[in-house]
């Protein structure tokens, strides 16, 4: 049996998983432990570590299915189960750190970098807040985003040098700060950090290895499976576009049995009226539309992997614009969708009530903005100055 046909199994479970989640705010530790059991969590983990080492197109397929029964429960399987598959480019030494005691340990994260990396002798100091750590309630580390000085990328240019780091559970705390009214039961607090010392092989530079073909991450000593050559942003990109796309599909099936049952005011039922049939099929469309552009996107990232094949900086914006593009397009649908639904879905108990406030509190999050890689994707075109974006 696929994981697929077990979710769909285990969906009434599921569905009142998310109902305890969202009141508590966090996924309950049953919902968690069917994650871990169904190997969605693990699916991009190296074998020699007992993950699945699965291809991205089948795990995202997984999250994506997950996303439709239980938002919250995809999300955070897409984001949290997209960590062992970067814990694998990081040094040997930082792999045993995390997983060298339980392979099954697993870490959250907050790439935003918006407290302090600094570089000190050995290692670096890091403290301040990151927000947004989703599933951070049942993690055992966290990979935090912070800028360590500048890094040179050669003839007269510096740009940041971002970069993740991996901190162990005793180095940080979880500030229970998550009160939402969308996808509440993420967990998805802030992380906080008095002072910490973090060795440097616990620290991996973007710049450093994302745009330079010939300098592989360092866990490609261990870990040389072609799974693990794909671009970083656009995979992150995808494994957050992928239970949207999920939870999107959920909103159309919920919008449908609604307005198949509803009745006009002036007689006859809402399903015969041409404008609701041209919403719907329009709604269709675009999540159509938007779901093949994932996996375009998945294709293609993973076809150039096995080709040894390096996507340019244009090719990955482009990648980047047309799943971010779509995931906001998808969002403007459900918002039309619900603006000729019942004036009902005001109230919180409404079907659609807490799927649209889902898809609006997922839609925030700064890497699913598509403005940014839109700019650069049509200044590569022109020839022309572009921004700096993480591509």
């Amino acid at each position: 049996m696929s994981v697929v046909e077990d979710l769909r199994r285990l969906e009434p479970e599921l569905r009142l998983g998310e109902e305890q989640a969202t009141a508590d705010r966090s996924l309950t530790a049953e919902t968690w432990q069917t994650m871990q059991d169904l190997g969605i969590l693990r699916g991009l983990q190296p074998k020699r570590w007992g993950g699945g080492e699965v291809s991205l197109r089948e795990q995202l397929t997984n999250v994506y299915e997950l996303g439709r029964i239980a938002p919250a429960a995809g999300w955070v399987a897409g984001v949290v189960g997209s960590h062992p598959w970067q814990i694998a480019l990081f040094p040997e030494e930082a792999q045993h750190d995390l997983w060298g005691d339980n392979p099954a340990d697993i870490n959250s994260s907050s790439y935003a970098p918006t407290g302090k990396v600094e570089r000190v002798s050995g290692g670096y100091r890091v403290k301040g807040r990151w927000s947004f750590s989703s599933g951070s309630d049942h993690c055992q580390a966290v990979i935090l985003g912070g800028n360590a000085g500048m890094f040179d990328l050669g003839g007269g240019r510096e740009i940041p040098n971002y970069g993740s780091i991996l901190l162990l559970k005793d180095q940080y705390t979880i500030d229970d700060n998550w009160f939402t009214a969308g996808l509440a039961g993420t967990g998805s607090k802030d992380i906080l950090v008095d002072d910490a010392f973090v060795p440097e092989h616990r620290f991996l530079s973007h710049p450093a290895y994302e745009y330079n073909p010939t300098n592989p991450p360092p866990g490609f000593e261990t870990n040389s499976s072609t799974l693990y050559g794909l671009p970083w942003a656009v995979m992150f990109n995808l494994v957050l576009v992928a239970p949207v796309l999920g939870l999107s599909r959920r909103f159309l099936d919920e919008w449908t049995a609604e307005t198949i049952g509803r009745r006009s005011n002036w007689g006859g039922f809402l399903r015969d009226d041409a404008l609701m049939q041209m919403h719907l099929s329009d709604a269709e469309w675009v999540h159509d539309a938007a779901v093949k552009k994932m996996f375009e996107a998945i294709d293609t990232i993973t076809q150039a992997a096995e080709a040894g094949v390096y996507l340019d900086r244009g090719e990955r914006a482009r990648l980047r614009w047309n799943i971010t593009k779509s995931c906001q397009e998808v969002g403007q649908q459900v918002n039309k969708l619900l603006r000729v639904s019942s004036g009902r879905t005001a109230f919180v108990d409404h079907p659609l009530h807490k799927l649209f406030q889902d898809v609006t509190a997922a839609l925030g999050h700064a890497f699913l903005v598509s403005d940014a890689v839109g700019q650069y994707y049509g200044a590569s075109l022109l020839n022309s100055k572009a921004p700096e974006v993480m591509l």
